[in-house]
């Protein structure tokens, strides 16, 4: 007779479902991201009452919204402090903070550094879709230079910040990035972020498909590609290396880029 080992009974998903409908626009990329957050909560096997997720202002903000656990919406950029506050208070939660590439690398970017470098036990996740999609469209700190927008009619002047080097140099423990038409490799990436012991960002690169439709789900389709074995994510110079890449070239590296 062949034993069978007992199924772990992990949480169902569908309790961090809310009956609210998320209102964003069809086609963005915070519906794949809000999956990944819920398939990622049920087979971490989180508990709602014991998890917190925290945001600043944008699209992406409303998240907490929509997915039944313990929530704080605070103000632009400010996500950072107050999820580490909560951390802080009650080590035993479960804390993930959320941004946006104008909340978190803009408004939040003094934030980001100081968490980055302090590791205190917790996840950021950043919703990167390259504009201000909440305020119609201006070009964010994430945005190419040249780029043309309401706020930015002739074309931006300015490079775009690297979050994934910004981090790695700053101090962070875990540095990976991950696309939101993915869900799976995301869910993953998610996972290993929550558990890390230390400060844990994950630059999620989505589309913006009314405020930013040249870069599509098909753009980042073609352009996104994954790391193999052939990456150390030991070593940090390596990781700087890697993440310094996509300003040479226009292509995403996912996966897991620095773990201490």
């Amino acid at each position: 007779m062949v034993e069978t080992k007992p199924k772990i009974k992990m949480t169902e998903l569908k309790t961090f479902n809310r009956t609210e409908i998320p209102n964003w626009c069809p086609g963005c990329g915070n519906f794949g991201i809000i999956a990944g957050v819920k398939k990622t909560l049920a087979e971490l096997d989180f508990k709602p009452e014991n998890t917190v997720l925290v945001s600043g202002v944008g699209c992406f903000a409303k998240l907490p919204y929509w997915v039944k656990v313990n929530g704080f919406v605070g103000l632009h950029g400010r996500s950072l402090p107050v999820a580490q506050g909560i951390k802080l208070a009650n080590q035993n939660l479960n804390v993930i903070a959320f941004g946006g590439d104008g909340d978190g690398y803009g408004e939040g970017g003094n934030h980001f550094t100081h968490a980055c470098r302090r590791n205190i036990n917790m996840a950021y996740f950043v919703h990167n879709n390259g504009v201000f999609g909440l305020t119609t469209g201006q070009y964010s700190p994430a945005s190419e230079k040249g780029r043309k927008s309401k706020s930015s009619p002739l074309g931006s002047t300015e490079k775009p910040v690297n979050p994934l080097a910004l981090a790695i140099s700053a101090g962070a423990t875990f540095v990976a990035r991950t696309y939101a038409g993915n869900l799976k490799e995301m869910v993953e990436i998610m996972k290993k972020a929550i558990l890390h012991d230390g400060f844990a960002f994950v630059d999620i690169i989505q589309p913006c498909v009314t405020f930013n439709p040249q870069h599509s789900f098909d753009y980042y389709n073609d352009k996104v590609y994954y790391l193999d074995d052939k990456h150390d994510s030991n070593n940090k110079l390596q990781a700087l290396e890697k993440a310094l890449e996509w300003e040479q070239e226009e292509k995403f590296a996912c996966g897991i880029f620095y773990q201490e």
